[in-house]
């Protein structure tokens, strides 16, 4: 066998010359020795970085500190609250229809849109106008001299005294003031000074009404009791039908987030709830419900929107006073044991164990060792 010398390093090597023709394996077995190498100058280079920002050791050597590699936030202290989310109609309240009291021509309408205030007409049949007043009992008779008494004469005073023709103290008796105040609201409406109100011609709602779709149209011959229009308040509210489990929600004055068409929100307060109500669900099969009233506590929120799905933000569960953290904070030590990564002044890091509370809109309960209020914690970026 033969020696021969291989130049490529300092000294000789031996080789055999019965392998010289095996050159090019060796070559390839060359080139994995050099990856292997180049890997672990990488890896001592990470490594070393890596030291450095847990060390610190730039401080020392006059270089700029790297920053943090991840991000942090404060453990909070406040209350924190749990919701339950349903689907409400926001609409305006006072849903109602008016009929014809007499049958005849129609010969005026309201505008479907339009409001009508207290004292003003809201429709006529032969030429005769409806005017609407301020009342919670429908009007079921009329208003004349020698009438017996009863609640509606109070309710027609008062409104009449609302309008500034009523000078006298409302009672249930129908009196010469109240003959005299009705002609003297006639005369400011361009009418005949008669005293007197036909049944038809009052129609008492609890406040201003705004008009919604009509049914008739001027010139339609009409009976007694044919729809004419449908009518509401000039508030919008939000109806809510709450299934039984969860039912212990419809709380009274229980404020509440509606959030609105769009990604606008709004406060709310339940001013309603009613009794179990058997409904049908979207496909058609029987269920039972709790209508509830959520009133706006800012109405001109909702201007926009004549009716719309909408949905509603309930409280289902509270703590007072707690400390928090986001969810995400959260590290599990242990299969049973929750922790978190809190950093030190010195920009080190630490695992503290803590026993989790209410889990609400992103955040938990937390207590534990050391966690106060303004702790600072790691929370993985995502």
């Amino acid at each position: 066998m033969t020696t021969l010398e291989h130049r490529d390093g300092p000294g000789a090597v031996p080789i055999s010359s019965d392998s010289a023709d095996a050159r090019p394996p060796r070559k390839r077995s060359r080139r994995r020795v050099v990856g292997v190498v180049t890997g672990i100058v990488l890896l001592g280079a990470a490594g070393a970085a890596a030291w450095v920002v847990s060390t610190g050791a730039f401080a020392d050597s006059g270089q700029e500190t790297p920053q943090q590699q991840f991000a942090t936030e404060h453990v909070a202290g406040g209350d924190l609250e749990e919701s339950t989310n349903t689907t409400g109609t926001l609409r305006y309240d006072g849903l109602r229809t008016v009929q014809a009291r007499e049958a005849g021509t129609v010969t005026g309408l309201p505008t479907p849109g339009s409001t009508v205030a207290a004292g003003e007409p809201l429709y006529s049949i032969d030429d005769v106008p409806a005017f609407l007043l301020h009342g919670e009992t429908p009007a079921w008779r009329g208003f004349a001299s020698g009438m017996e008494d009863g609640t509606d004469v109070h309710q027609l005073e008062q409104a009449l005294s609302d309008l500034g023709f009523f000078t006298d103290e409302p009672d249930e008796q129908f009196r010469w003031a109240t003959t005299e105040a009705i002609m003297d609201w006639q005369e400011s409406l361009g009418l005949e000074r008669t005293g007197e109100l036909p049944f038809g011609s009052i129609v008492f709602a609890d406040g201003d009404v705004r008009i919604g779709t009509v049914a008739a149209t001027v010139g339609d011959q009409v009976a007694a009791g044919t729809e004419l229009f449908q009518l509401s308040g000039t508030t919008q509210i939000v109806e809510v039908d709450l299934s039984l489990s969860d039912q212990q929600l419809a709380v009274l004055d229980t404020a509440v987030v509606v959030r609105l068409p769009g990604g606008e929100q709004t406060s709310g307060t339940i001013v309603s709830v009613g009794t179990p109500t058997e409904t049908e669900d979207a496909a058609g099969q029987a269920t039972t419900v709790i209508p509830v009233v959520v009133a706006l506590e800012d109405p001109d929120a909702a201007a926009a929107f004549q009716e719309a799905s909408v949905t509603v933000e309930i409280p289902s569960e509270s703590r007072e006073d707690v400390l928090s953290v986001p969810v995400s904070a959260l590290l599990a030590i242990s299969p049973d044991q929750f922790g978190v990564e809190v950093v030190g002044a010195d920009g080190s890091t630490r695992q503290v164990p803590v026993e989790t509370g209410l889990f609400a809109g992103g955040r938990v309960e937390v207590t534990g060792d050391g966690i106060t209020e303004g702790t600072e914690v790691v929370v993985p970026q995502r």
